[in-house]
């Protein structure tokens, strides 16, 4: 009973996803599909020159929200392969035209189109499958209530189950609870199955893909060593302004108390005295800044403890879920504790939460952590955030970034890295 109990709200959940999924592809699929074929095919009239780049961004939009809603209810993760815009794009007509030409081109495009049709067909059967096998047995139960009564003159069937008496009425309800039984165990397979359908269409190809990490990796080592540039000389001004100054000043100090450690004792010990406050400040500065570079706590117990730690000096409760069984190389748990700091201190200064959750577990030779919290919401990755300083962190080591956060919250920030634990 506990067993049945513990599988039921999760896969009712999921059912409930499988009808949101049905629903999307129904409507939005259905419709961006035929939006788009007629844009397209409207570019020789010119009118498809203004109206295609539309249609196809939203095309991405909802390709993209499929994505995540991929990795963060199933944990199938769908790369994302558009090719970038040109930065020197024109603007006008000239830029219209060249904008859909960049499109057109690229192979996510047609690869967008073709999920579409397999979202709007195929998918949409998954997703509903079920999801009726959760709702389909309620008719049974009402059937075999005695609204059996209604088709005493024409039988009604119910599945292979032809309905005009109470007997037939219960053996509804019989096959009814066998469907239940049926959509405990399937809704959660069939909800994966959905988005593995659409990862086999949205997915890049493998020399794409690779190309396209190669790029990536490219890029992101320029923005590591521009990063590493600036921390270095970020803690070169540290130790100069701050430790350095205080040790230069206590070398002082220690040379104007010889010299008065005869003539005047008295001033020597307010002297030493200072001297000493001065050795604790230049220590305890040394030491935050040791803790900047990497904290203590990770290279002596590991990402879970100090993450851990890391929440206890919230001003905000705090929930952490631990779970790898070894610990991965230390740059990446760096990055990945230094990515969950600042995923933190985004939710304490921006969302206005109350709580938050961190999970972290290792599947599938990646390292997964998620942040969530209850606050306020409209959290996204732009220019100049600390989310974008998360992706650039963990786009040094492949990892990748997602984040969920409609207004009103909640807010779901969701990272991988891949690594072997050892």
């Amino acid at each position: 009973m506990k067993a049945m109990t513990g599988r039921l709200r999760p896969s009712m959940l999921a059912a409930g996803r499988g009808l949101l999924l049905f629903v999307a592809a129904m409507t939005v699929s259905v419709t961006l599909f035929v939006l788009a074929v007629i844009s397209i095919s409207f570019i020789l009239l010119g009118i498809g020159v203004f109206t295609t780049p539309v249609v196809l961004e939203a095309v991405r939009k909802h390709a993209n929200q499929r994505r995540l809603w991929a990795m963060t209810w199933s944990d199938v993760r769908i790369p994302v392969p558009y090719r970038p815009f040109p930065k020197d794009l024109r603007s006008g007509v000239t830029g219209q035209v060249e904008r859909t030409t960049l499109m057109l081109r690229d192979p996510a495009t047609w690869r967008d189109l073709q999920w579409l049709l397999i979202d709007m067909t195929v998918g949409a059967v998954v997703a509903f499958l079920g999801a009726a096998l959760m709702v389909y047995p309620v008719e049974g139960l009402v059937l075999a209530a005695g609204l059996w009564r209604v088709f005493r003159d024409d039988p009604y069937w119910y599945g292979f189950v032809p309905v005009d008496s109470q007997a037939t009425a219960l053996a509804a309800l019989a096959l009814g609870i066998v469907l239940f039984h049926v959509g405990l165990w399937a809704s959660r397979p069939l909800l994966r199955l959905h988005f593995s359908l659409a990862r086999t269409v949205l997915a890049p190809t493998r020399d794409e893909e690779l190309a396209q990490r190669v790029e990536r990796l490219t890029e992101t080592r320029h923005e590591a060593v521009d990063t590493a540039a600036a921390e270095l000389r970020r803690i070169e001004r540290d130790l100069h302004d701050g430790a350095q100054a205080r040790l230069v000043a206590m070398g002082m100090n220690l040379g104007t108390i010889e010299a008065l450690i005869e003539k005047d004792p008295a001033q020597a010990k307010k002297l030493l005295a200072m001297a000493r406050e001065s050795s604790a400040e230049a220590l305890t500065e040394l030491r935050d800044l040791v803790r900047g570079i990497h904290p203590p706590v990770l290279a002596e117990r590991g990402l879970g403890d100090a993450v851990k730690a890391l929440a206890l000096r919230l001003p905000l409760a705090s929930e952490v879920t631990v779970e790898l069984p070894g610990r991965a190389e230390a740059p990446v748990e760096s990055a990945a504790y230094f990515a969950v700091s600042e995923a933190l201190t985004n939710t304490v200064k921006h969302a206005e939460a109350e709580r938050v959750y961190v999970d972290l577990h290792h599947a599938e030779g990646m390292l997964r952590i998620s942040v969530t919290d209850d606050g306020r919401g409209g959290a996204a990755i732009g220019s100049g955030s600390g989310l974008s300083g998360i992706e650039r962190r963990l786009g040094t080591f492949d990892g990748v970034l997602a984040v969920s956060s409609p207004a009103g919250g909640p807010t779901m920030v969701t990272m991988e890295i891949p690594c072997e634990l050892s």
